[in-house]
């Protein structure tokens, strides 16, 4: 089913930025969760979702 995307919300973003995360595509993670960021009104809330899916590449590395 396609949906609008002006219809969806930040959960709906989050849900599958968790998604692209479990599938290993943190970069596509990283784009829905900041849209979904962006649509939360708390701003607690949105650094929170910021902090759980940091840009790919602004990451450590561990060895």
């Amino acid at each position: 089913m396609t949906r609008d995307p002006a219809d969806l919300t930040a959960t709906d973003y989050l849900d599958s930025a968790r998604e692209m995360a479990a599938a290993d595509r943190p970069y596509l993670a990283h784009l829905l969760a900041e849209e979904a960021a962006q649509r939360t009104n708390d701003p607690a809330a949105a650094h929170g979702i910021r902090a759980r899916f940091p840009h790919p590449t602004t990451q450590e590395e561990t060895s």
